[in-house]
């Protein structure tokens, strides 16, 4: 199965996450700031290598808290 990041609401935080093709870990490439978003929603592809690929899809939403 190789994954990756179809799409990420807001579209100003593409340089702040990445995934793992092969595992599908997701992790932070920069800091998120509770002031700035508080709410990110990243829909993920999964295909598998078949012939013809199927696709799979879900959507990972991260809540950012203030703990201030």
């Amino acid at each position: 199965v190789i994954y990756e990041i179809d799409s990420i609401i807001p579209p100003s935080a593409t340089d702040i996450f990445s995934i793992d093709a092969k595992t599908g870990e997701i992790r932070l490439t920069g800091t998120l700031d509770f002031e700035t978003v508080t709410l990110y929603d990243l829909h993920i592809k999964a295909k598998d290598k078949g012939t013809p690929p199927l696709p799979g899809h879900c959507k990972v939403v991260v809540e950012v808290l203030d703990v201030n």
